[in-house]
């Protein structure tokens, strides 16, 4: 019984490489604000309730989402989206600690762009996937 347990274990792992750890789907867009300015900065997130994906936003407001830094895509399947990491530098700073000085951050996208859960974004992937996301500011 052992030995035909551990026999289907190695097959199902073989099948869940050959279709699983596949380059996956290419996933790509553009985030600007309502005016068609880019978002500069910041990290577009790709969501299920067991998964996560991000892709950083590059200085033309682009990204692509990614499974394993770059490399490959992500599964097929329908996500719930959000902007992280969308913060520009105030030129103020507060002390932290002792000595210690930070600057302050300030939002670049309307609250309710930073989490999947408040956010009404999603996108379903299913092949090669253009996606682009129109943003508001505070």
């Amino acid at each position: 019984m052992t030995r035909l347990f551990f026999s289907l274990l190695i097959v199902s792992f073989l099948c869940f490489c050959a279709t699983g750890c596949s380059n996956g789907t290419r996933v790509s867009g553009k985030v600007t604000f309502d005016d068609g300015s880019p978002l500069t900065v910041g990290t577009v997130v790709f969501e299920t309730e067991i998964l996560q994906f991000t892709g950083d936003i590059q200085k033309d407001g682009t990204y692509r989402m990614s499974a394993d830094g770059g490399k490959s895509g992500i599964p097929n399947g329908s996500y719930k989206v959000a902007i992280a990491n969308a913060f520009e530098g105030t030129g103020e700073f507060v002390e932290i600690a002792r000595d210690t000085l930070q600057e302050t951050m300030r939002p670049l996208v309307n609250a309710k762009f930073q989490q999947t859960s408040l956010s009404d974004l999603t996108c379903e992937v299913n092949g090669a996937t253009t996606f682009d996301i129109t943003v508001t500011r505070p």
